[in-house]
């Protein structure tokens, strides 16, 4: 049993603040501002000026993928072309792995302007396949040696660029396909544990990770839940499947469906294949790429509402959201549900008519706020493709705040780092001011709404009597630190059930799935 003291953030609906807060057996049993008789000789934490509040959720997450990436070679701070060519071969020097993944280059944050390519990967590493994934997360470029290995099953699809290694949209799609199926399964697992770690150490407690990326079988969904029931530290694992096959999600029997990948109804704007009502800039015949037709899209909205099941779908530019809104208003109206949560992904270009019907049907958003101001795709790169016009409208959150829309934040990762400070942050400091939201609303957004999003906010989200205490301590008071400056809060401690962050790292791989495969219990 433990007593904190000082401030206890509780973002309850009522952004109710209090002085004290009890966690006994895992649970929260008194939050107040004066303390009973009964809890006076507790163990007694004071906060200082420091600040309590509920633990975060990064609600839109690839993270077998992020833990792959983790573990690889990371070049999104480079500033040029040659260093990544530099870090490439001071890691291939090393490496013990056969095949190299390094993820996070861009065009548009180095001096070059523009990709490495397949010339250049040959030139530092000719011997090992390179599998380089740009920051988008939508599009790699290949070196010689693993081009050989896959273009028999690459080149007659969409996006394959041999001259310059480049791949995107399918034939991204299935060279990743290739690389996932040749990790070894239980480095997989080694690798998700360090992601797990790396995640708490940013004060986040559940993960709503989308899984299915190519692996026999769908292997990594089936990981990812095992993982998620044998962690012993008490982080929380939601899984989405990415598919739009109804049968494979609930053969599984999980509760949701969707994601990106076979769920994603388009590109991206970093690929300039991100599907537009009106052309990109300067290209009157290029309205990007909508993956399926709307009747494909709301076959599967209908099915998969109809079945029970929670939906999610990738929507980028314009034509994708619209496409999402009136799938699931059509499956709605094939099939009210009272309490369906279903939600758009991303949401970075919506329409006042898609929005409308978000507001009216109750359509959730998992927003990334670490898109605004992106270094990787800095709003210069954005205007020249979108116009000025357009880029006003991008990622309008207080909009659909105004709306009544309940909205969760995650990082996309690996698109970008799990980082809770930083997407409050970039919510309270918009680029476009008038679509700011307050502290409490991008606190409440990063915790509360992130557990709502998958029915878990009666048992955690907000600290209130009896639900689980799952906590983070913050360095001060974000009410008290001026919005300019919230990036400098840091994250001190990690409590999940009321228990210091234990870490998952080094923990037997076998014994950890084994663990998952006995849980019965655990929610997934």
């Amino acid at each position: 049993m433990k007593v904190f003291h000082g401030n206890i953030l509780t973002l309850d609906n009522k952004n109710t603040i209090a002085e004290y807060l009890v966690e006994k057996n895992g649970k929260i049993a008194f939050v107040g501002d004066t303390l009973p008789s009964n809890y006076q000789n507790c163990e007694m934490i004071e906060l200082g000026q420091k600040a309590l509040i509920p633990s975060f959720v990064d609600t839109h997450i690839h993270f077998a993928s992020f833990a792959t990436f983790h573990a690889g070679l990371n070049v999104m701070e480079a500033t040029s072309n040659k260093q990544i060519l530099e870090w490439l071969k001071d890691y291939a020097a090393t490496a013990k792995e056969k095949l190299l993944i390094t993820f996070g280059a861009s065009p548009y944050s180095v001096e070059e302007g523009r990709l490495v390519n397949r010339e250049e990967l040959d030139s530092v590493c000719p011997d090992k396949p390179v599998f380089m994934v740009k920051y988008d997360g939508h599009a790699c470029v290949v070196n010689t040696a693993l081009l050989k290995k896959i273009e028999n099953k690459v080149s007659h699809l969409r996006g394959y660029h041999a001259d310059t290694g480049e791949m995107n949209q399918e034939a991204f799609f299935a060279v990743s396909d290739y690389v996932t199926n040749s990790i070894p399964i239980f480095d997989l697992v080694k690798n998700m544990q360090k992601a797990a770690d790396f995640m708490a150490s940013k004060g986040i407690g559940m993960i709503h990770t989308v899984s299915g990326v190519g692996f026999t079988g769908d292997m990594d969904v089936d990981l990812e839940r095992w993982c998620g029931k044998g962690f012993e530290s008490g982080m929380q694992l939601r899984v989405f499947m990415q598919t739009m096959q109804v049968k494979n999600a609930l053969k599984r029997k999980l509760p949701r469906i969707g994601g990106c990948f076979a769920c994603a109804l388009d590109g991206c704007f970093g690929s300039k294949d991100a599907a537009m009502n009106a052309p990109y800039e300067g290209d009157e015949g290029d309205c990007g790429v909508l993956y399926y037709t709307d009747e494909q899209v709301t076959a599967f909205c209908k099915e998969a509402n109809r079945a029970g099941l929670q939906i999610e779908m990738h929507a980028i530019g314009d034509k994708a959201f619209d496409q999402a809104t009136r799938a699931l208003k059509a499956a709605l109206d094939d099939c009210p549900r009272e309490d369906h949560r279903h939600a758009i992904i991303h949401d970075c270009l919506p329409t006042e008519e898609g929005i409308n019907i978000c507001r009216d049907y109750h359509i959730a958003m998992p927003v990334q706020t670490a898109f605004i101001d992106w270094r990787q795709e800095p709003d210069a790169y954005l205007e020249s493709i979108l116009g000025k016009e357009r880029c006003a409208k991008l990622n309008p959150i207080k909009t659909f705040l105004d709306n009544g829309i309940v909205m969760g934040v995650g990082s996309d990762g690996p698109c970008t780092s799990p980082d809770p400070i930083m997407w409050i942050y970039k919510a309270c400091n918009h680029s476009v001011p008038e679509q700011s939201v307050s502290v409490y609303e991008a606190l409440r957004m990063c915790t509360y709404n992130g557990y709502y999003l998958t029915f878990d906010e009666k048992e955690r989200g907000s600290l209130e009597k009896g639900k689980i205490a799952d906590m983070v301590v913050l360095s001060e008071n974000p009410y008290a630190v001026p919005v300019k400056e919230l990036d400098r809060l840091k994250v001190e401690q990690l409590y999940l059930q009321g228990n210091k962050y234990r870490s998952e790292t080094g923990k037997s791989a076998v014994g950890h799935i084994l663990k998952g495969m006995r849980n019965k219990h655990a929610k997934i």
